[in-house]
């Protein structure tokens, strides 16, 4: 499976959040109850059952509601006005209500055990649980904010600060000789130096797992984590300056079929068909195959390709997928600019005909490839399906398109990836991989069929708009085109997706083969590999998990739009190189992945021991030294 998706993968973690009306709501009433429940356990409360009710809520959400709820406003407000990102108040509220159920838990377990041997630990309990808040806010806030680790631990202080001095006022509220007596100037020693513990501990395991990333490829690993957070909740592209400095050139090519409509010259009526004027402009459709990768995420560099270079042209466009991996992922859109104009300026000189043959299969084991001749031209759809598979390398590509051109002998031989048998245990096709072999084999097995004159082309599009990410469908939807020679027609289907639930393919052609109205004989169903579809729970999202019946029925009906535009039309093939395209690169995409896998693999082993010792040393340090 895809490297560079293992990584997408890491986007399960971002979650839709509750909004800062049922935070907050939830600090008012789990205060409340934590103050009750402190009430009831602590057997030194000699109080009816309604007043422990009405007085322990009250100290609960005084002490612990009313300070977190100030401090998630507060911090979302000083993040803001330090220029920090991604924090919004219902990621604050958040923040804050899961760092005040840290402190309630904490106190109540204090309660218990002070209940249980009869000594008073509640404020040391309640002083622990705002040292590790400290602790987690201010991790969070570094690594997400971009603020810098000093202005992080200003912001982390403000909730734990106000729990403390809330609960200070709660407890000894008009009794100065309390205050005293509690050991205030204890308290804020304690606090002082438990923090320090936690922020050395916190600095050391940043700068032990930020240096491969920074040493490797000269990025600071917390600011890429901010930046890919920022993009998965906000649509930020700022990530795409930081594949910018790491990109690398590469040459690439992309393969075009275009399709003219034959115009019949108004001013003889008498003209024979052989002599029909063309229009160099009137392109009825295009089908393009870029040996470029739509990746990585979201938006970010070329993962919407499909969709952003289909626009860029004014007639049917369809994009599919041509051999690539995410070495091959543009480090921004504006790399979509050069293919575009690669394509355009070959539409200006590209020659057209209109003899094309038959669409048939060749097979080799699990290895399938279909192949359709125009003129002096071919393209092949490739497929392992229904056996699972992920992306063919573009070296693969290159020898597939090389022994099909020498064994057919055309001149270009246009290469698609079809791309529609998810399997997650399923890697690329790389070089040396057996299927390769079978891919190869395969093309070894086809027979140059003869092409006869005579094209038709109709087509069709549905965005599906009732459909969306959370089924595994882009902004495309679905592209289809029907093509008709020698009295067959054969569909080709698009749908703009990153790979299809394994068995969907077949479900798709058996449903448009045995229905009667559909007078089709051949049908192939891919996807784009689109990776706007990729910002969701899983890192992978294939259509067909879910609305199968109705994505079918909108096929159907597209078919059926597509052979109503059945028209006249001859052909144009070519093969084009793009130049200079700055993508990942072989070398540092692997890079990248390889420096995040390692520093995964040392953060196992140094996150537990770094912030156990952390969490030791501060609990002997609150509980064991009161005196200090």
């Amino acid at each position: 499976m895809s490297s560079m998706s293992n990584v997408a993968g890491l986007s399960k973690y971002i979650r839709t959040f509750p909004s800062t009306k049922i935070s907050i709501f939830s600090m008012i009433f789990i205060s409340f109850i934590s103050g009750v429940l402190i009430f009831f356990i602590d057997p030194s409360m000699n109080l009816t059952v309604l007043e422990k009710i009405f007085y322990g809520g009250a100290f609960g959400f005084g002490a612990f509601g009313i300070s977190s709820i100030i401090g998630g406003a507060l911090s979302q407000q000083l993040i803001t006005s330090m220029k920090g990102i991604n924090l919004k108040t219902k990621h604050s509220m958040l923040l804050a209500l899961m760092s005040m159920v840290l402190v309630v838990l904490i106190a109540i377990i204090g309660t218990i055990i002070s209940s249980i041997f009869n000594i008073e630990l509640l404020t040391n309990a309640v002083l622990f649980g705002c040292v590790l808040v400290f602790a987690f806010l201010i991790f969070v806030f570094w690594s997400t904010s971009s603020i810098g680790l000093f202005k992080s631990a200003i912001v982390a202080c403000l909730q734990p600060l106000l729990i403390l001095a809330m609960l200070v006022v709660v407890l000894f509220l008009g009794s100065a000789d309390k205050v005293f007596e509690f050991g205030f100037l204890s308290l804020f020693v304690k606090v002082i130096v438990a923090n320090i513990i936690f922020l050395l501990a916190i600095y050391s395991f940043v700068a032990v797992i930020e240096s491969p990333m920074r040493k490797n490829l000269g990025i600071g690993l917390l600011d890429f984590v901010s930046l890919f957070i920022s993009h998965l909740s906000d649509g930020s592209g700022s990530l795409e300056k930081i594949f910018e400095d790491i990109g690398e050139p590469i040459d690439t090519l992309v393969g075009i079929v275009s399709f003219r409509r034959k115009i019949k010259n108004p001013s003889d009526e008498n003209e024979s068909v052989e002599e029909i004027n063309y229009s160099e402009t009137d392109i009825k459709s295009l089908f393009i195959s870029p040996c470029v990768h739509p990746g990585p995420i979201g938006s970010i560099g070329g993962s919407n390709m499909p969709t952003i270079l289909a626009d860029r042209f004014e007639n049917f466009t369809m994009v599919a997928h041509g051999p690539s991996t995410h070495d091959f992922n543009p480090v921004s859109q504006k790399e979509i600019n050069k293919i575009e104009d690669t394509v355009k300026n070959a539409l200006k000189v590209i020659n057209y005909g209109d003899k094309a043959s038959k669409f048939l299969r060749y097979c080799e084991v699990n290895a399938k490839v279909g192949i359709q001749f125009f003129n002096d031209s071919m393209v092949m759809l490739s497929t392992f399906a229904p056996f699972g598979s992920d992306d063919i390398e573009f070296g693969v590509g290159l020898s597939m398109m090389s022994q099909s051109k020498k064994h057919c002998n055309v001149k270009n031989s246009i290469i698609v990836d079809c791309h529609n048998s998810f399997n997650e245990e399923k890697g690329r096709v790389l070089p040396g991989n057996p299927e390769v072999f079978h891919l190869l084999d395969a093309i070894d097995k086809i027979k140059c069929h003869s092409t006869e004159k005579g094209i038709k082309v109709g087509c069709a599009e549905d965005l599906m708009e009732d459909l969306d990410k959370n089924n595994g469908v882009g902004e495309s939807g679905l592209k289809l085109m029907v093509i008709e020679t020698q009295s067959q027609k054969m569909a080709y289907i698009l749908l703009d997706s990153n790979n299809m639930e394994i068995g969907f393919r077949e479900e798709i052609i058996k449903a448009i083969k045995s229905d009667d109205e559909l007078p089709i004989d051949e049908v192939e169903v891919m996807t784009t590999d689109t990776h706007f579809v990729n910002t969701l729970s899983n890192g992978y999202n294939p259509v067909g998990l879910t609305k199968r019946e109705e994505i079918i029925n909108y096929i159907k009906i597209s078919i059926k739009d597509a052979i109503n535009d059945l028209e006249p039309v001859e052909v144009g093939c070519s093969v084009e190189r793009i130049v200079g395209l700055n993508t990942f690169g072989p070398n540092n995409s692997i890079e990248l992945v390889s420096t995040i896998s390692s520093i995964v693999a040392v953060s196992k082993i140094m996150a537990p021991i770094i912030f156990i010792l952390a969490i030791l040393f501060v609990f002997v340090w609150i509980f064991y030294l009161p005196g200090i």
